[in-house]
């Protein structure tokens, strides 16, 4: 049965579970789609995502934030609360060429592939201590117990925090995504912005600590970033200010643990609704990338961005006004049966399995792709090693939260069979 596209409503309860049926429709019938209720268009199909991805001239990345709008006296009021902090620059995810470049390269300065690497053996004992924390309990929840401390506890430790501040880095990572995608109270908004200014104080004093004494950590990097003076694509040289590196530090600690644990949590589902996947896994753990690729695809924790035209033109037959808002979604492009044979079903053999967007594409590809990789990697490694079993009881409800961009259970009730339990 098809839906009513003209009263699609991506807030409602019933969608914000489950999209794809509503995102499968569109491909097929509206594939770029004016949502009139929200005044903003949504680009499903996949070779249309990609062409909006890659076209940086006319589609901008300078949306300025994916929360929900606020009528003018909450701005006022937001202002006022947010005066308090830094300024919100708009680095990288929000910023375009020229200034996008600038900041990339800087950013790539201090957090470069040799920093990931050297966090594997981080990463597997963060990994063993919480599967050892829960293993004997025959019961988890995923959620609170793997998959919220195992992104956190690395993001955290990359940028040198300390042990004793984990539960207020972990409120600031979900402060800096309270609006996104979602509707929630003015209150809401306000606490989120008054601990986004918190975080800003905390890191802008470690910045300065540094400054003195100079550390080997992504701080330290990162302050002391410096662009190459003969880089032909970076005309202004200047090193990252304050306001930029709690920006992009912002930005990090987002995509080091919001998206990561949302994957982690998905993946251990598709496994327990997959267990001949999860035997294969047990047998052959170099399956552990294959799986990841699939889990991203089918889940894609970022569901979709936001686009600002820089002109009139028509997309698909559909004019596009200069200045309209688009929504690029990379869930419904990661489900496009065009691309992908059965695209519903859980297949980490796929001969295409990373041609998914579930980190975008092309210059805004998000940067803690391969450390999110690199977790969901070593995570499937170690539990493939010391459970022999799981189950999904029937006390989940699997409720999702209430973000049509960022998707993922709110919790996940396991029940564990240790490896060697049943001899």
């Amino acid at each position: 049965m098809t839906n009513d596209l003209a009263t699609f409503n991506p807030f409602d309860a019933d969608t914000l579970q489950c999209p794809f049926p509503h995102y499968a429709q569109m491909c097929d019938e509206q594939p770029v789609m004016l949502l009139e209720s929200m005044g903003m268009y949504l680009v499903t199909r996949y070779d249309l995502v990609l062409k909006v991805i890659r076209d940086v001239e006319t589609y901008s990345s300078m949306f300025g934030g994916a929360s929900m709008p606020l009528p003018p006296d909450d701005r006022a009021k937001m202002a006022e609360v947010m005066a308090d902090g830094y300024p919100r620059v708009p680095t990288m995810l929000t910023a375009d060429m020229p200034d996008h470049t600038r900041y990339r390269r800087l950013i790539s300065k201090a957090f470069t592939p040799k920093v990931i690497a050297e966090l594997e053996p981080v990463i597997r004992a963060i990994t063993t201590r919480l599967i050892d924390s829960w293993i004997d309990s025959g019961s988890i929840e995923y959620v609170e117990q793997f998959g919220v401390p195992l992104p956190v506890e690395v993001i955290a430790h990359a940028l040198n925090v300390p042990d004793d501040r984990l539960a207020d880095f972990k409120r600031w990572s979900d402060d800096s995504i309270a609006g996104i995608g979602t509707d929630i109270p003015l209150e809401r908004r306000l606490e989120a912005e008054r601990g986004v200014n918190e975080y800003q104080h905390y890191f802008a004093s470690e910045f300065e600590k540094r400054r003195i004494e100079p550390q080997d950590d992504l701080l330290t990097n990162l302050l002391n970033a410096r662009i190459d003076d003969d880089d032909p694509d970076v005309t202004d040289k200047r090193p990252l200010d304050m306001a930029e590196m709690l920006s992009m530090v912002q930005q990090l600690l987002v995509a080091g643990n919001e998206t990561t644990t949302k994957l982690l949590t998905e993946t251990i589902r598709m496994l327990a609704e997959n267990p001949d996947e999860w035997r294969k896994l047990k047998d052959d753990p170099s399956r552990a990338p294959a799986i990841i690729e699939e889990a991203l695809r089918l889940s894609t924790p970022t569901q979709g961005m936001f686009r600002i035209s820089t002109k009139d033109h028509e997309l698909e037959g559909v004019h596009i006004p200069k200045g309209a808002r688009l929504v690029i979604v990379f869930a419904s492009a990661n489900r496009d049966a065009t691309l992908y044979e059965d695209a519903d079903t859980f297949n980490p053999d796929r001969e295409n399995l990373r041609d998914h967007l579930a980190f975008g594409k092309g210059i805004h590809f998000c940067l803690g792709a391969a450390l999110s990789r690199l977790e969901g990697r070593v995570a499937l490694e170690e539990l493939s090693k010391r459970l022999d079993s799981f189950t999904l009881p029937d006390s989940n409800e699997f409720e999702y939260f209430p973000s049509f961009l960022l998707r993922g259970l709110t919790r996940l009730d396991v029940d564990v069979v240790p490896a060697g339990a049943s001899t």
